[in-house]
């Protein structure tokens, strides 16, 4: 088939090869030139560890108090907007226990689903994206979060997943290289991480020789339609004939979703990181610093710390303030770590597509036949980006995925 996907970030580049892999034309339609949108400076962790969702019970508190500081990890910009108002009590209607327990099940599927796929393209994939299985860390220096992490520990070892508590002293034999100050923390083994850059950039270089087309520059406008299908794309440069779309768009997902009479609530989440270079004594596992809500990340020589989740629409600002609170918090963790406040200009800042229940969309329309929708990974969409693309191309072929995406289903909101 002629399949055009709307979407060039991990979870389109992950559809386009699995499409591509099964014998179909694959045109990637984007708006950016595909160098620095999320897949790109994100911290490039695989986390099956991370099973609950962003709606969860406590949420709301947490993120009431961080607004009223300038350098929290957390903020909504106050503005009259009626998407903005649906989405936050959608959001509040979802954080609870009960939402919480339905979705465990379904986000541990898919993320033990993506990392196995992620290991075999570690293996057939001809070059290296700096794959590493070391688990992940999550730091704590308080009671109150230890007391909270502890929960999320004994949910994951229900569930099947892997949590070692850890004292000061174990912490520290995990990380010989670099002095860490906590109280405690909790270690997944299980989790991996790789450079999102050095996977981004070489896969699209590999699609583009396997045929993928990659059309950047283009913002879809509108569409054509006939007996309940998509005829075409129509962009700013012209109109695209296709079979089949995958609406794989980002943050973008729900306003090109409007032009299909779809309800795909969606807002934007705004986060920063930036990257020290030679780095003489890395850390050598992943972590996240609880309190702050950083997350830290060794690429090679390399460290990259990145943080804040921002609900300010598509805004493309820098906020320093933000960045400022992710570089106050590294010699509170790493006390030997001494981090200077990068330059604007080297700040990368990527818009998370977050959904109100915390759960991504997946799955065909229900009023479009030849539609899937593949999008609302928010912080977990380079995680399960390769189990979401190998689902569509699942899809695609009429079989039934390995995964249940009922909890998944795009028309939810309908």
């Amino acid at each position: 088939m002629k399949i055009g996907i709307i979407g060039g970030g991990i979870i389109g580049l992950s559809s386009a090869y699995y499409l591509n892999k099964a014998g179909h034309q694959v045109t990637v339609i984007d708006q950016s030139n595909l160098v620095d949108g999320c897949s790109f400076g994100n911290a490039g962790m695989i986390v099956p560890s991370h099973i609950i969702p962003l709606a969860a019970p406590g949420m709301i508190a947490k993120g009431i108090r961080w607004m009223f500081n300038s350098t929290s990890p957390f903020y909504v910009k106050p503005r009259l907007h009626l998407d903005l108002a649906r989405w936050g009590y959608q959001f509040y209607q979802h954080a609870n226990k009960k939402h919480v327990s339905a979705s465990i099940p379904a986000l541990k599927e898919l993320s033990l689903y993506s990392k196995a796929h992620y290991q075999q393209l570690f293996r057939e994939l001809p070059f290296d994206f700096g794959y590493h299985e070391r688990g992940l860390l999550m730091l704590y220096q308080t009671r109150e979060t230890e007391h909270e992490e502890a929960e999320t520990a004994a949910i994951a070892n229900d569930h099947g997943i892997e949590a070692r508590i850890l004292s000061p002293e174990q912490v520290q034999a995990l990380e010989p290289d670099v002095r860490v100050s906590v109280r405690g923390g909790v270690y997944f083994p299980g989790d991996a991480h790789i450079t999102p850059q050095a996977l981004v950039h070489q896969w699209i270089q590999f699609l583009k020789d396997r045929g993928v087309v990659f059309l950047t520059g283009n913002t879809v406008q509108d569409f054509t339609f006939a007996n309940k299908q998509i005829q075409q794309i129509i962009t700013n440069t012209g109109e695209y004939p296709c079979d089949l779309v995958v609406l794989a768009a980002g943050s973008w997902t729900g306003e090109v979703g409007r032009r299909l009479n779809l309800n795909l609530p969606m807002q934007a989440g705004k986060g920063y990181s930036f990257t020290i270079s030679n780095v003489e004594k890395n850390i050598r596992i992943p972590s996240i610093f609880l309190e702050a809500r950083v997350a830290v990340t060794p690429m090679g020589t390399t460290l990259r710390f990145g943080g804040t989740m921002e609900i300010t629409g598509i805004d493309h600002t820098i906020n320093m303030n933000r960045v400022k609170g992710i570089v106050d918090s590294i010699p509170h963790y790493y006390p030997d770590m001494q981090v200077s406040l990068p330059k604007p200009e080297k700040v990368w800042h990527g818009l998370r597509p977050c959904s109100p229940d915390g759960l991504p969309y997946i799955g065909f329309s229900t009023t479009l036949e030849n539609l899937v929708v593949a999008s609302g990974h928010a912080m977990m969409g380079l995680s399960l980006g390769p189990g979401t693309g190998a689902v569509v191309a699942s899809l695609v072929a009429g079989q039934t995925p390995e995964v249940n995406l009922t909890p998944f289903n795009p028309a939810r909101y309908q």
